[in-house]
């Protein structure tokens, strides 16, 4: 039995590394969006655990909040950090585009991964024409503040659109941007193009759905089973309406003449309530469309004119915001709620967890699919044969 322990030793510790590979392997390519309009989320510190507790290694904010960049030092946590609006103005001259580096990125890293920066959110979405203008000058401020800095090689720059920049989206092939907006999109394509940064775009099925009920299929929005679409042009059928979206925005990007730009989705959900006159913002749509795109998420799917790019998304998003402004919906995306309960079950199982300094109510681990619990299960029961062996 003596020599029988070094093999049964190192047998136990590769099938407790396989063990942990597949917990890691659920993890990859998810990303969440972590917003902070409310007065009743847990603190950052709390947060970090639960992120890490769910496996999430993404994580995309709105700015550049110097405690939940602290909090999640030494996290092994990749963060998408962002540029308000309102700075826009400043980050052409490049000694105030150096000093915000200065001042938001550097002091965390390299404890802290920041590997990107979005300047603006869906700028070119509402009527500011001046604040248009001063877009791309600020991303060009600030990758050459991070060249300036020698950090351009880590951390990346671009910003995020909402869907409404295009003219047209169906049938995807004929995707393009508004006529409109070409001078300022154009330049920026370029931009993406020069320094290999991602075009993002925020997309969400719901408000076509809930924009024309009568006409949208609910189970193509939710990625349910449907009939779905056919692009007559390219004959490739669509059984969901993100993937048309991501199609339609590649497609308008070949219309300007660039095929080297990746796309990206910087926010995607569904509400779980939503007043009156909001149609289909209920808990059960909300599961079914996240649960179903994580899957997806999970599987490196890709979209019928990208079969080969797995689908890169931040989910929208962590929590529900109680102060957002707007309709009901808009402070009901969030998965969980300020305690960190999910707000409805999309193959999330509770751990008895606590972190430091006290605990944290409902800590879970993700878990997709029924083939990843039995995986684990296989390889726990293994392992307990094992330990049965040695003890024999």
């Amino acid at each position: 039995m003596a020599k029988r322990l070094p093999a049964l030793f190192s047998s136990l510790l590769l099938l407790l590394t396989l063990s942990d590979s597949v917990v890691q392997i659920l993890s990859i390519g998810i990303g969440i969006n972590y917003g902070q309009i409310a007065n009743n989320l847990p603190s950052p510190d709390r947060v970090a655990f639960l992120l890490k507790s769910l496996n999430i290694s993404r994580v995309k904010l709105y700015d550049a909040d110097p405690n939940v960049l602290s909090a999640f030092s030494n996290s092994d946590v990749d963060f998408v950090i962002g540029l308000g609006n309102e700075n826009l103005v400043n980050m052409n001259d490049p000694t105030k585009a150096q000093t915000w580096i200065q001042q938001h990125v550097q002091p965390y890293l390299p404890q802290t991964k920041i590997t990107c920066i979005t300047i603006g959110n869906e700028v070119l979405s509402g009527n500011d024409t001046q604040l248009m203008s001063h877009l791309l000058p600020a991303m060009q401020g600030m990758y050459g503040a991070l060249v300036t800095l020698g950090l351009s090689k880590q951390v990346y720059v671009t910003t995020a659109h909402s869907l409404t920049i295009l003219a047209s989206s169906f049938p995807p092939s004929l995707g393009v941007f508004r006529e409109d907006l070409a001078q300022y999109i154009h330049p920026i394509l370029n931009f993406h193009s020069q320094n290999k940064s991602p075009f993002l775009i925020n997309a969400y099925p719901y408000f076509a759905y809930k924009g024309d009920p009568d006409q949208v299929q609910l189970n193509y929005v939710l990625f349910q089973p449907n009939p779905g679409t056919t692009d007559p042009n390219t004959n490739l059928k669509y059984d969901n309406m993100l993937y048309a979206q991501i199609d339609a925005v590649y497609a308008a990007i070949k219309v300007m003449g660039y095929n080297d730009i990746d796309v990206k989705i910087s926010e995607t959900g569904w509400p779980s309530k939503g007043d009156p006159n909001e149609l289909g913002a209920t808990p059960e749509n909300a599961e079914l469309y996240n649960s179903n795109l994580l899957r997806r998420i999970v599987e490196k799917q890709g979209t019928p004119a990208k079969p080969s790019v797995p689908i890169d998304i931040y989910v929208f998003a962590l929590f529900n915001e109680n102060l957002k402004p707007g309709p009901a919906s808009e402070r009901n995306y969030g998965l969980f709620y300020p305690d960190a309960t999910p707000v409805y079950n999309i193959g999330l199982q509770h751990l008895q967890a606590y972190p430091p300094g006290g605990s944290l109510p409902g800590s879970p681990q993700m878990d997709y699919s029924a083939s990843s619990i039995n995986a684990l299960s296989t390889l726990s029961l293994l392992i307990i044969a094992i330990a049965c062996l040695i003890c024999a």
